[in-house]
């Protein structure tokens, strides 16, 4: 299916009486990273920082990189993490994980950053009451790229997703590769077997025969003072980090002192505590509710679909990779102990007929999603450059569509957060003013003709009226797929 070349951008639907009111962040396509308030107006632009992702500390202080590793020779490797005042001055700049002389460039030190990052004092990024990431020191998690080999997995060379902990002068203080627990990550034998064979292989010139993106973290966050943790749960301690890889369709928790993976989700959902789960596939931003927030110890994630996961071959997937697929998304909140889905998004809650609908709920890529202080959840549907907010009865009650595009034609949006108005003291809260939802079945542009505006005429049947006859016939199309 096609989509309307036509649509609106900016804010589009804004309920001020239900939605919790802030500022948004995200990075806008080529031009920066942009702060918009509730009505979609621009309030700040920071032109030419990357944002992956971009996060707002208090002060109006942002996070981000300078510049991205030539792709020729790097998969997202941002150059650097920096921390940028309002007026875009460097204030603390991480560069300093690997010394890289990519052919054709001037030897350079890379922070190989991409995807995730957590300053200290907030667990996972976003606002929390009483958890403030600090602004002038303390330790930074950084989810970094490191070349590997392991025969264990693959006999082709590895990208490995390092998690890595660095203080305010840029020390190395704590180092975890995955690559280093393959034999705690669940993978059955058909699955070591892909693995082995096609560790999804991303081809470069200068490596020849290409690098196995094997796992494809895309976050990594502290799990946080929690209730689990506080009642004698040492899997949930607040110091141990939660990450998910998105090739292999895994959720696991780290235990920072011994490495050890001791809480995971996946790769196998078939087994009866997950069965009811169903499996998640190619998902993003999992991570723990931080404490002071609705839902507060429980894991939030975005289930995207797509296809992703190593195992046996189907129509679909000819050699087994990527061998899990569908066609629509969902965002899940469960109880990391009980294993129960206790709220979830998905296209039914967003109103769309299930199954035949379900695509219209649908980032097969990218994407986030935040609790927010009132108990709605702010959700970024990213490869459409989607960012609303629904209660927790799935109402939307407000919708932003990014006007930005990138060299792709894509106003694909990563991720997106929600601050209060008071971490950015430079500007005055703004007016918030409502958006009433457009009635998308009478609107037309200017010069299209109206809605029931067609010459109406009466046509005569020689079929015989059989009351009932118009279900029977529809029953009978959806039986022929048609």
């Amino acid at each position: 299916m096609g989509h309307s070349t036509i649509y609106p951008t900016g804010a589009t639907l804004y309920n001020p009486d239900k939605a919790w009111g802030g500022y948004t962040v995200y990075q806008a396509g080529e031009e920066g990273v942009v702060l918009i308030d509730m009505n979609g107006k621009e309030v700040h632009l920071w032109k030419g920082l990357l944002g992956f992702p971009a996060k707002i500390l208090p002060g109006g202080y942002v996070l981000g990189s300078t510049g991205r590793r030539d792709p020729k020779f790097g998969i997202q490797d941002n150059v650097d993490l920096v921390q940028v005042d309002w007026d875009g001055n460097i204030v603390w700049k991480y560069n300093s994980y690997e010394h890289i002389e990519d052919p054709g460039y001037e030897p350079l030190w890379y922070a190989r950053q991409h995807h995730d990052y957590q300053r200290e004092g907030n667990p996972v990024g976003y606002y929390a009451p009483g958890l403030a990431p600090k602004t002038k020191s303390g330790k930074t998690l950084i989810l970094a790229h490191k070349n590997v080999s392991n025969p264990q997995i693959s006999d082709k060379p590895l990208l490995d997703d390092a998690i890595i902990e660095v203080d305010w002068e840029g020390k190395v203080l704590w180092e975890w590769l995955p690559n280093e627990h393959f034999e705690e990550l669940g993978f059955d034998e058909a699955a070591r077997n892909v693995l082995f064979r096609d560790p999804n292989t991303r081809s470069f010139g200068h490596l020849g025969g290409g690098v196995g993106d094997w796992l494809h973290i895309n976050s990594a966050s502290y799990v946080g003072p929690n209730r689990f943790y506080e009642e004698g749960d040492e899997r949930f301690h607040p110091d141990n980090i939660i990450w998910d890889a998105r090739e292999a369709n895994i959720i696991a928790i780290t235990d920072r002192q011994s490495g050890k993976i001791v809480w995971r989700l996946g790769p196998d959902y078939t087994s009866p505590e997950v069965k009811h789960i169903g499996t998640i596939i190619g998902q993003h931003h999992a991570h723990i509710i931080p404490q002071g927030l609705p839902g507060e110890g429980n894991l939030l994630v975005f289930d995207n679909g797509g296809w992703a996961g190593y195992g046996l071959p189907n129509p679909a997937s000819p050699f087994g990779l990527k061998h899990a697929i569908r066609d629509h998304s969902r965002v899940l909140e469960i109880n990391p102990v009980t294993l129960e889905i206790v709220w979830q998004y998905t296209s039914a809650e967003a109103g769309f007929s299930v199954p035949t609908d379900s695509y219209k709920f649908y980032s097969p890529y990218i994407s986030s999603a935040q609790r927010l202080p009132n108990g709605n959840t702010l959700i970024t549907e990213g490869s459409n450059g989607r960012l609303f907010e629904v209660t927790t009865e799935h109402e939307l009650v407000w919708e932003y569509v990014s006007p930005y595009t990138d060299g792709r034609n894509t106003n694909m949006v990563y991720r997106s957060y929600r601050v209060p108005y008071q971490w950015v003291p430079q500007l005055e809260k703004p007016q918030e003013v409502a958006i009433e939802a457009i009635d998308v079945s009478t609107y037309r542009v200017p010069g299209a003709a109206p809605k029931g505006s067609a010459s109406i005429v009466s046509v005569e049947t020689t079929l015989p009226f059989v009351e009932g006859a118009a279900c029977v016939a529809t029953s009978d199309e959806g039986k022929s797929g048609g």
